[in-house]
């Protein structure tokens, strides 16, 4: 007999939302599986079962396809913001499929921004299990010390909340204003800024150039750029899934 896949994941996988997101719907009753509702993630389904959300049949999985973007300052990283904010997915090109995000840039962040059509990958590359180092120019406001950049280097806690080790390269100061590299393989929620605030320091712009294998380059703000279905393979992102 097949065993098929989670649920959660075949609606991920058919770039509705995340898997995690997914999940949610289910719990929440949004998605029946041939006419039955189906309310817990832990539910397998095959190839011949009818998957329906929110009253629609569930699409055929497209090819998994990713996307380099150079988010601009001043764009929520969500599809929908409660606070009427402008955001990246209503910014980019209608040519685009429905697409969602490889972790977050935060409305004062900028820089390069995955994007993809499969929920699983998206959350495969999240996962500081991936080992990709994310790499930032940060400019920053405050006194720069060897000390504190050996502190980062080993993790700080602050606020409740542990930080993992960060590369910082100290570029260059002008006045009380420095240009610093960072490297980071976690990226949690406003990671370098709360790091640098733990030591008296304040973030005035950051900029992310890397995101593992994926440089933003030349990329000008608001651009998109494919990543070829070759490249996907060669790194094993489809068959690992």
């Amino acid at each position: 007999m097949e065993k098929g896949e989670r649920l959660a994941k075949r609606i991920a996988r058919a770039g509705l939302c995340s898997r995690r997101d997914a999940e949610l719907w289910i719990a929440a009753g949004r998605v029946a599986v041939n006419g039955k509702a189906v309310t817990t993630p832990a539910f397998n389904v095959t190839a011949n079962d009818k998957v329906v959300v929110d009253g629609r049949p569930l699409a055929e999985n497209a090819p998994t396809r990713l996307w380099l973007y150079h988010k601009p300052w001043g764009l929520v990283t969500t599809h929908k913001d409660p606070e009427d904010r402008p955001t990246v997915f209503a910014a980019l090109p209608k040519d685009l499929p429905r697409v969602i995000s490889v972790g977050r840039l935060d409305l004062n962040s900028e820089g390069l921004l995955l994007l993809t059509n499969d929920g699983a990958l998206a959350r495969r590359l999240e996962l500081p299990a991936t080992g990709w180092i994310r790499r930032y120019r940060v400019r920053v406001y405050g006194d720069i010390t060897p000390a504190m950049l050996a502190e980062m280097k080993q993790g700080v806690t602050t606020g409740g909340i542990h930080y993992g080790s960060a590369e910082v390269r100290l570029d260059s100061t002008k006045g009380d204003n420095s240009w610093l590299t960072v490297a980071l393989t976690e990226g949690k929620n406003r990671e370098i800024r709360n790091i640098f605030e733990h030591f008296g320091c304040k973030v005035s712009r950051l900029l992310r150039l890397s995101y593992g294998p994926f440089q933003l380059g030349g990329l000008k703000r608001g651009e998109v750029k494919e990543v070829p279905s070759k490249v996907i393979s060669a790194l094993c992102l489809v068959p690992c899934i």
